[in-house]
């Protein structure tokens, strides 16, 4: 135990300013996104950046390249999230079974695939663990970005996935981080259902 909190001490004093700043902009996007305040992508945008260094330094690979398509989704989630006059504010809705079904074997298929490719001597960490996680992001950044409520159990799943990535990789600022996401996300869900909820009253109301 002795060594586990010195071992942690020292990499807790060599993380670097950047790395905190990136995990600070990652609790701004999710406290923003419970909240459904579109500014969560700018946040999103600004640490995920930080992100695509910060993974890549410490060669997983995969949750580097994530980061590419995360820079992409914030774009998007961006511009879907602030409603126009000509296009309304997504409101929030539940995802198909059939649609969480193929996500989850595209997750699979996509995770055996380029895992198989980044053990063959690519020097990756943790290529499975590293390719699973990040493949189950992309669906689910996906279904958030479509302010679907089933996201946040995705999230759950992948978040806890994550903690123990960083944990082994000695990324301790963001295995924290994560961690306190896994208490956010459950408020998330809550949230975006009491969201839902008032929505469904509302139009029930209407029709009244």
């Amino acid at each position: 135990m002795t060594e586990l909190a010195a071992d942690f001490a020292r990499a807790l004093a060599a993380t670097t300013p950047l790395e905190w700043l990136g995990a600070a902009l990652g609790l701004a996007y999710l406290v923003l996104a419970i909240r459904q305040h579109p500014a969560c992508w700018i946040a999103a945008f600004a640490s995920t950046a930080i992100y695509l260094y910060v993974f890549g330094r410490a060669g997983l690979y995969m949750q580097a390249a994530l980061q590419v398509y995360f820079l992409a989704m914030a774009v998007y989630g961006w511009y879907a999230w602030r409603g126009t006059r000509a296009r309304p504010e997504l409101r929030v809705t539940r995802a198909a079974w059939s649609l969480q079904a193929g996500g989850l074997a595209a997750v699979a298929l996509a995770t055996v695939a380029s895992a198989t490719w980044l053990a063959q001597g690519s020097g990756a960490a943790q290529p499975w663990l590293d390719s699973a996680t990040s493949w189950g992001s992309v669906f689910a950044t996906w279904l958030v970005a479509r302010k679907k409520l089933d996201s946040w159990v995705w999230w759950l799943a992948i978040d806890a996935l994550i903690v123990v990535l960083c944990w082994q990789q000695r990324l301790y600022p963001t295995a924290l981080l994560y961690a306190l996401y896994l208490v956010l996300v459950v408020i998330g869900w809550r949230e975006w259902r009491r969201s839902m909820a008032r929505a469904a009253d509302g139009v029930a109301g209407a029709r009244a």
